[in-house]
């Protein structure tokens, strides 16, 4: 497993660096950005069969394509601007290793474009199941059966969730919400975000990142026991990252921090990390009520406006 997780994190990073040739968008001002699906650019099937997988392009049903356009619609204002002039596509494949990945589209001018691949099987599952299943993929179930990590974020489709953080990376990038490096690999962008919380891109402030949090996943590349949920969640209280994966950079963590804003205060939805020690509640992490969270959440305002 652990050396899945390295291969896939390197196809990601690899392929966001780099421009990805592609056909344009006849028409930058479609008003269904659904309607911009088609196949994955070849050089993301090709970065994943050279590493030993097999995608193929999924063919989105009816029933999936109205799941996508009811995603499309419950986004931020902001987002809904900057995707109908940045979203060059959106792509479904079958037997994708990685949930999702936002890469950029090499254009004929300077226009920043993107393109959105989703692995086509959270089209089949609730946000409640698939964040579930992405959060034990930080911890070696077998080695204590007494715990059980799950999340409560209800019945709402699956893809809602992974479009808004998808779709905020391609907002960062446009926008620079955080810094990136531009053409001269210096770091320019915004740093209200990101001040006093991130030294680096992918290195949280020695001040507040806990040390327990450095060995999971998302920062270390391998699952921990889950008999060290309990105290995983307690750390995360104590800092203002909404989620694990929000540990991962400060890319990671304005996505996530937007998408679990939106859902839980715009949309009322749950959104609660329960860990069960024999069945009975031992932690509740809902980082709806974390102080250090809701500090954060004027700058998620930018969304709104």
């Amino acid at each position: 497993m652990t050396s899945k997780y390295f291969v896939y994190t390197f196809i990601c990073l690899f392929l966001t660096a780099m421009n990805i040739n592609a056909q344009q968008v006849k028409d930058p001002n479609i008003s269904t950005l659904a309607e911009r699906t088609r196949p994955a650019p070849e050089s993301v099937f090709k970065k994943f069969r050279d590493a030993g997988m097999d995608p193929v392009e999924h063919k989105l049903t009816d029933l999936e394509r109205e799941k996508l356009n009811n995603a499309f619609a419950i986004l931020p204002p902001l987002h809904q601007k900057i995707l109908k002039k940045h979203l060059h596509s959106i792509s479904f494949m079958d037997n994708m290793p990685n949930i999702a990945l936002t890469s950029p589209v090499e254009t004929s001018d300077s226009l920043k474009m993107y393109n959105i691949t989703f692995r086509a099987e959270i089209l089949n599952q609730t946000i409640s199941e698939w964040t579930t299943w992405k959060e034990n993929t930080c911890y070696e179930k077998s080695t204590d059966s007494q715990y059980q990590v799950t999340i409560e974020a209800g019945n709402l489709d699956a893809i809602i969730y992974v479009l808004l953080h998808e779709a905020t990376h391609v907002l960062d990038g446009v926008l620079n919400l955080t810094p990136h490096l531009n053409k001269k690999d210096v770091w320019e962008g915004s740093k209200a975000f990101t001040q006093n919380v991130w030294d680096k891109y992918n290195e949280p402030s020695e001040n507040v990142i806990k040390p327990l949090l450095e060995t999971v996943l998302f920062r270390s590349g391998k699952p921990i026991e889950v008999s060290y949920a309990p105290e995983v969640y307690k750390a995360i209280q104590k800092t203002p990252f909404v989620s694990l994966y929000s540990t991962a950079s400060w890319f990671e963590d304005l996505a996530e921090a937007l998408t679990i804003y939106h859902l839980t205060e715009k949309m009322k939805q749950p959104y609660k990390v329960v860990v069960l020690k024999n069945g009975i509640q031992e932690v509740l992490y809902e980082p709806s009520k974390n102080k250090s969270v809701k500090k954060r959440q004027n700058y998620l305002q930018i969304f709104y406006r």
